[in-house]
């Protein structure tokens, strides 16, 4: 199993993290997402399908792209 943490500049708040969460729960794969407004991050954990590829597309289209 994959574990990344990605920076997400447009987090602002909890609803943020809830909208990530929800989006990348979506994708085939993905384990867990946790999310820190504070720091500006998403720390995902997955395995096959999905890839970081996949994650990083799902948020540009969820408008929170990741650094």
């Amino acid at each position: 199993m994959e574990k990344q943490t990605f920076t997400v500049r447009n987090i602002s708040c909890g609803h943020c993290v809830m909208t990530i969460k929800n989006e990348l729960s979506d994708l085939a794969g993905v384990k867990s997402v946790e999310g820190d407004p504070a720091a500006k991050s998403i720390t995902v954990q997955w395995e096959p399908p999905a890839n970081e590829e996949k994650i990083r597309q799902t948020l540009k289209e969820a408008n929170y792209p990741a650094d």
